[in-house]
């Protein structure tokens, strides 16, 4: 018997990578003009430049309840166990469908282990969640106990990010903590996280360049603080950005972050412009237990 790990779109999986470890994706989409793509199929770039140049407001769309069912049945009906770590579910129903999904594959298979797993979060954060459970199952661990490790991975990782602009978040309802920020977003560049599911201010600055800085600077205090495991910058089309972000954080920690597009499913709710890094430690943040940075 083994251990089927499943995951959402958001969570930043590569097809090499998801391969590599033997996770299984299911999809979100993403509609933009009465049009509606997969996150595994989409040309994400493209995606992004036809945001700036239409007045349609991007949607993003969970899985089918169907999809999700056949991704957790299938490990269970050839005997495997099933860990699913999703998508923070205060941000998208995916969690909520995958509970439903699980009580309809148990009803069907009696004594079928399946842990759903809430990230409490999404890209690359979610995606070490996904890939601490993926490390435990390669290990012969039970769903268990790499449900364990994904739980444990959520508690040591920190996204941090600045938008161009809080529109994205604002109208795609994931403005969470940092709706105060609206209305003098004109004079700021904020830098925003996500606690406890949903999207917190973490401070204000004037200008992207010490946003930029400012992110460095906590990334380093925080490695400093309780160790280095991984880092991934994410951007939404501004790789240049993304690549001067991973300078100043390779100059603070002697770490450098691999630079990546963040999936559309994400990305559209944060913005062309966007820029941030998930970074993941050896030890607990406590972030989502206490107060935002």
């Amino acid at each position: 018997m083994a251990v089927q790990v499943v995951t959402d779109s958001t969570s930043s999986m590569s097809a090499e990578l998801a391969a590599a470890n033997g996770i299984r994706v299911v999809p979100l989409s993403v509609t933009l003009g009465g049009v509606s793509e997969s996150d595994l199929e989409i040309d994400a770039e493209d995606f992004y430049r036809r945001m700036l140049t239409t007045r349609d407001f991007p949607t993003s769309s969970q899985p089918p309840l169907a999809l999700m069912i056949e991704a957790l049945e299938e490990p269970v009906a050839r005997g495997d166990e099933v860990v699913a770590v999703l998508i923070s579910s205060k941000m998208s129903g995916t969690y909520e469908s995958a509970l439903l999904a699980r009580d309809q594959v148990i009803e069907r298979h009696p004594g079928a282990t399946i842990e759903v797993v809430d990230s409490r979060s999404n890209s690359m954060e979610e995606g070490f969640a996904v890939l601490a459970a993926a490390k435990v199952a390669a290990a012969g661990g039970t769903a268990a106990d790499a449900a364990a490790a994904a739980r444990v991975t959520t508690g040591r990782t920190r996204w941090l990010f600045t938008p161009r602009t809080l529109d994205y978040l604002r109208m795609g309802g994931r403005i969470g903590n940092a709706r105060a920020l609206l209305g003098s977003l004109l004079q700021i560049r904020p830098i925003l996280s996500v606690v406890d599911g949903v999207t917190a201010t973490v401070k204000s600055v004037r200008t992207q360049r010490r946003a930029l800085e400012g992110i460095a600077a906590m990334v380093a205090a925080d490695i400093e603080a309780y160790g280095f495991v991984g880092a991934v910058v994410h951007h939404v089309i501004d790789l240049d950005e993304g690549e001067a972000l991973a300078s100043l954080i390779e100059a603070r920690t002697g770490h450098r972050p691999a630079v990546q597009l963040l999936v559309t499913s994400v990305g559209i709710h944060v913005g062309p412009g966007s820029l941030g890094v998930v970074y993941e430690v050896a030890s607990d943040l406590h972030k989502n237990t206490g107060p935002a940075l």
